[in-house]
C-alpha cells in the first residue's frame, strides 16, 4: 500500500511522469518518451540529492568560493585548469547519438527543481539554510566539461618515481612500487629528476580530490587506486542455468552515498542500476536484455611535461626549436562576502600548467587523455543502456573513454564476457613511467585502436572476473602498446578465483556471500613464512608472548572476521610493524644511515589505505632464500620476532591484556560523516556521522574495507549488486548508507545496518513487483496542465496544498 504521495508541476515535460519510490528508496521512473524520462531523472536526483549535486558542480566548475569563502579560491582556480575547453560539438558526437539531448533534458530537470525551491524555500535541503547560499543552475555542458572527479592518478606515480630516483636511486624505487609487467626504469633523455620539485602536484591535487572542508589546504597524494570486484558466471555453472553478474565498485565511503540507484523506463529503454547522481543514465546494472558492470583497468592516461622557460619571458617555453607562448586565460572567481578574485590560467600545447619556477626556468604541465573529447568520466555509460546483444555492447565500448575499465556483461541468452575499455595514448618512444621533457621529443601519436585491448567471451572455465589486477594476457605487446604498469595486487582476484574455480550450482545468494568474503589470501603467504621460521618446537625457548603470538597466527585460517583476535593481531603486525621492519632492512645497504628515516617515510606514504603486500612477500621470500650476507636467515628471524613482539604489545594496549577477548571489529569500524560535519555538525546533528559499526576484512579482502590510522573504514563497496540475468526480479543490491542525500529523509541512512551486515535487498524491476513494493508515488505533470501540488509523508502539508484525493 502506498504511504505517501507527491505531485509537482515541471516545466519542459511533454507528458506526465510517474516515479514509484519503493521500500528501499529506489525510484522507478516511467515516462512516455526519453526526453521526459531524463528530465525526470534530473528532477528526481535534485529532489533527493540537491546539496550533493550542487557541491559536485561547484567543485568541478571552480565555484566553491562563491558559497564557502576565500579559502577555497585556490581550489577553484585549480579546478578551472582541468575543465574540458575543447569543441562541444566534437565532445557530444564522441559519445554517440543523443548524448547532447539527454544532457539538456537532465540538467533542465535539475534546474526545474531549483526553480521550485526558489518558490518553496522549505524544500531546500537543510545544508543550504545552514551555510546561507542557494543552489546554482546547470548548463547541459556542465556534465561534460567537469573532468576532475574521475579515478586518475598516473601522474602521481610518475612524480613519485621521479622524486624517489632524485633522492634515493632506482633500487629504492623498486621497493616503493611494484611495476607489472616487470620493467626496468629508464630516465627519458633530457629529464633531470632534480628538476621536479616536491610540490609540483599541489594544484593537480586541488583539482582532482574531494573537498576537505575542515582542512582546505593542499590534499595528500592519492597513491593507491580505489578498486572494485566483478565477476560473471555462465549458465553451465549456476543453479538455474541463467548467467549471474556481480559487481561491487570500491570507492571512498561518503555520506550521502556516492552512487544512486535508479530505474529508467520509457518506450525503447528499460534500465535499472546505479550511477553517479550528477550524471544522466547509469553505469552498472541491466536493461532487461543484458547486464553490465565494471572495475578499474589501469590505463596510463596522463603525462607530466617538464619545460625549459625563457629567462626573459617565463610564460614562454622551449618546444621544437623555438620559444612558444603559453595560452593565458583570465577569469573571475566569485567569493562569498568579498570581491571576486581575478585568476590567470596558463596552458601549453600539452595541457594546463600546474607549476612554474621562474628562478630555475622550469614549468610543468599535465597532458591528460581525459581532457580530450568524449572523455568525461562515466558519461560513456549512456551508450550501454540500449545494448541488447554482445555485438551492440562491444560497439558501445568502442566509444568508452575514461576511466579505463574492465567491462563485464552477460546476456539473457547466456553469453558472458569481459572487455577492457578506455583510451590508450600512443607513446612512440617512451613508456609513460616518468615525466618527460616538453621540448617536442616526447609527443603522443594518437590513440591505440579499441580492439587492441583484450576481450574474453564465453571462456571454457564458465566464469570470469576482474579485481584491478594486471590482467593483460601473457603475449600482450607491451613494448608496442604500453597500457600501464601501475596495477593493484592480485589477492582479491585470487580469492574470487579460489571460490569460483570449482563452484557448481552457483546462486545469487552465493554471490552475495562472496562479495562479503573476508579471507585474506595475501596473509597466507606471510603466515607460511612465519610458521616455517618461528612456528617449530625448536623455537619454544623464545619469550612467552612471542610464542603466544606465533601460535595465535599460525592457527588462524586467514579469515578477517570481526570477532577474530588473530585478524586484529595480523593487521597491526603486517601494517604497522612487519612492513616497516622489512623495508628498514632492505634500505640499510641502499642509503646512507642519515637518509634512512626519510627513505622509509617515502616508502610508507601509502599506509593510510593499506600497504601493497606484494612488496612484503617479495622481501620475505628474499630473506628466506638468502643464506649469506646481512639479510640471511638470522636477519629474517630477527625481523619476524622483533616486529611481532612489538605488534603483540600494541594489540594489548589497544584491546586489553586478554587475547581471548580481542576482536578485530572492536578496532576496525565504519562511521561515515557528511563532508560538512565539522562545519555544520553543531547545527545539524545528523551531519556529524552515522553510528560506529564494526567491520570485518581489510584492504586485501574481497570485502574491501581499507582503513585509516584510526582503523576507520575509508573505502569499499558502498554499492553492491548481483544480477540474475533473465530473472531480473531475483537480483539483489545494496546502496549505503541510504538512497537519499537529505538528512530529513527516512532514506538518509535506512540501508546502513543492512550494508554493515553485508546483506542486500531485492532490486525490483517488473512493474508488478515495483507496484507491490511502492511506498511513495511521485507524479510530475507538465506545466499548464494542473496546479502545483506537493506533499511529503514525513513533512506537514500546508493548508493550501492538500494531498491528492482529499
Amino acid at each position: 500500500m502506498t504511504a505517501g504521495y507527491e505531485e509537482y508541476t515541471v516545466e519542459g515535460l511533454a507528458g506526465p511522469v510517474e516515479i514509484l519510490v519503493d521500500t528501499y528508496g529506489v525510484p522507478h521512473l516511467y515516462a512516455d518518451c526519453e526526453d521526459d524520462l531524463f528530465l525526470a531523472q534530473g528532477f528526481d536526483a535534485a529532489r533527493d540529492r540537491l546539496f550533493q549535486l550542487d557541491l559536485w558542480r561547484r567543485r568541478g566548475l571552480g565555484l566553491l568560493a562563491e558559497a564557502f569563502g576565500e579559502r577555497f579560491a585556490e581550489r577553484d582556480r585549480a579546478a578551472r585548469l582541468f575543465l574540458y575547453r575543447g569543441d562541444l560539438d566534437a565532445e557530444w558526437q564522441a559519445y554517440g547519438p543523443g548524448t547532447a539531448r539527454i544532457a539538456a533534458a537532465f540538467t533542465a530537470g535539475i534546474n526545474a527543481y531549483v526553480d521550485l525551491c526558489e518558490r518553496r524555500p522549505d524544500l531546500l535541503p537543510p545544508e543550504f539554510h545552514a551555510v546561507g547560499h542557494r543552489p546554482g543552475r546547470w548548463r547541459p555542458e556542465d556534465v561534460a566539461r567537469i573532468r576532475g572527479h574521475g579515478l586518475f592518478g598516473n601522474v602521481e606515480q610518475e612524480v613519485a618515481r621521479a622524486l624517489t630516483l632524485r633522492d634515493f636511486g632506482p633500487e629504492v624505487e623498486d621497493l616503493r612500487r611494484v611495476r607489472e609487467p616487470a620493467r626496468v626504469l629508464r630516465v627519458p633523455d633530457g629529464l633531470d629528476p632534480a628538476d621536479v620539485p616536491d610540490d609540483v602536484l599541489a594544484v593537480y591535487r586541488l583539482a582532482t580530490t574531494p573537498v576537505d572542508f575542515d582542512e582546505p589546504g593542499t590534499p595528500a597524494p592519492r597513491i593507491r587506486p580505489e578498486g572494485s570486484n566483478n565477476w560473471v558466471i555462465g549458465p553451465g555453472r549456476t543453479a538455474t542455468g541463467r548467467p549471474l553478474l556481480a559487481n561491487d565498485p570500491h570507492r571512498a565511503l561518503t555520506l550521502p552515498s556516492l552512487r544512486r540507484l535508479v530505474h529508467l523506463s520509457a518506450p525503447g529503454l528499460d534500465a535499472i542500476g546505479a550511477g553517479e547522481p550528477a550524471l544522466p543514465g547509469l553505469s552498472v546494472g541491466h536493461n532487461g536484455h543484458l547486464a553490465f558492470g565494471l572495475t578499474i583497468f589501469a590505463i596510463d592516461q596522463e603525462d607530466l611535461y617538464v619545460y625549459e622557460t625563457s629567462p626573459q619571458e617565463p610564460d614562454r617555453y622551449f618546444h621544437d626549436g623555438r620559444w612558444e607562448p603559453m595560452r593565458v586565460v583570465r577569469e573571475r572567481v566569485p567569493v562569498a562576502g568579498a570581491r571576486a578574485r581575478e585568476v590567470e590560467l596558463r596552458f601549453t600545447r600539452h595541457g594546463p600548467v600546474i607549476h612554474q619556477d621562474p628562478a630555475r626556468r622550469r614549468a610543468f604541465a599535465v597532458r591528460a587523455a581525459w581532457l580530450e573529447p568524449g572523455m568525461a568520466p562515466y558519461l560513456g555509460g549512456l551508450g550501454l543502456l540500449r545494448a541488447r546483444t554482445t555485438d551492440e555492447f562491444l560497439d558501445a565500448l568502442d566509444r568508452w573513454g575514461a576511466p579505463g575499465e574492465n567491462m563485464v556483461w552477460a546476456t539473457a541468452e547466456g553469453t558472458i564476457g569481459l572487455r577492457a575499455a578506455g583510451r590508450v595514448p600512443v607513446r612512440p618512444n617512451w613508456d609513460g613511467l616518468l615525466p618527460v621533457p616538453g621540448d617536442g621529443r616526447y609527443e603522443w601519436d594518437g590513440r591505440h585502436p579499441a580492439d587492441v585491448l583484450p576481450t574474453l567471451i564465453d571462456p571454457p572455465e564458465g566464469w570470469l572476473a576482474s579485481a584491478n589486477e594486471m590482467n593483460l594476457p601473457d603475449d600482450f605487446p607491451h613494448d608496442r602498446c604500453a597500457v600501464g604498469f601501475d596495477w593493484d595486487h592480485r589477492y582479491r582476484y585470487e580469492r574470487i578465483a579460489e571460490v569460483l574455480g570449482s563452484a557448481e550450482g552457483v546462486t545469487v545468494e552465493d554471490c552475495v556471500r562472496l562479495q562479503g568474503d573476508t579471507v585474506n589470501s595475501a596473509a597466507r603467504g606471510v603466515l607460511a613464512v612465519l610458521a616455517e621460521r618461528l612456528g617449530h618446537c625448536g623455537k619454544a625457548s623464545r619469550e612467552g608472548e612471542l610464542r603466544s603470538a606465533v601460535a595465535l597466527l599460525c592457527d588462524w585460517d586467514a579469515d578477517e572476521r570481526a570477532d577474530s583476535a588473530a585478524a586484529a593481531l595480523y593487521q597491526i603486525w603486517q601494517r604497522r610493524h612487519l612492513r616497516p621492519a622489512l623495508l628498514r632492512h632492505a634500505l640499510t645497504p641502499l642509503v646512507a644511515p642519515s637518509a634512512l628515516p626519510d627513505a622509509l617515510t617515502r616508502l610508507l606514504v601509502d599506509e593510510e589505505l593499506g600497504a601493497d603486500v606484494r612488496t612484503d612477500l617479495a622481501l620475505l621470500d628474499g630473506l628466506a632464500r638468502d643464506t649469506s650476507g646481512p639479510l640471511d636467515h638470522a636477519a629474517l628471524d630477527h625481523v619476524l620476532a622483533g616486529s611481532l613482539t612489538a605488534a603483540w604489545a600494541e594489540t594489548r594496549a589497544l584491546l586489553g591484556d586478554d587475547p581471548a577477548r580481542w576482536r578485530w571489529g572492536d578496532l576496525h569500524h565504519a562511521a561515515p560523516a557528511h563532508p560538512l560535519a565539522g562545519l555544520l555538525g553543531d547545527r545539524l546533528p545528523r551531519l556529524r556521522g552515522l553510528p560506529r559499526r564494526e567491520r570485518p576484512g581489510s584492504g586485501d579482502t574481497v570485502l574491501n574495507t581499507g582503513y585509516d590510522g584510526d582503523f576507520r573504514q575509508q573505502e569499499g563497496a558502498s554499492f553492491r549488486i548481483v544480477v540474475d540475468v533473465g530473472a531480473w526480479d531475483r537480483s539483489r543490491v545494496v546502496n549505503a548508507p541510504g538512497q537519499s542525500g537529505r538528512p530529513d529523509s527516512p532514506h538518509w541512512d535506512d540501508l546502513y545496518d543492512t550494508w554493515t551486515r553485508d546483506e542486500s535487498f531485492p532490486l525490483h524491476y517488473g512493474r508488478a513487483a515495483v507496484e507491490a513494493a511502492t511506498r511513495t508515488r511521485v507524479v510530475l505533470t507538465p506545466a499548464g496542465r494542473r496546479g502545483e501540488r506537493h506533499s511529503r509523508a514525513d513533512q506537514p502539508v500546508e493548508a493550501d496544498e492538500p494531498r491528492a484525493g482529499e
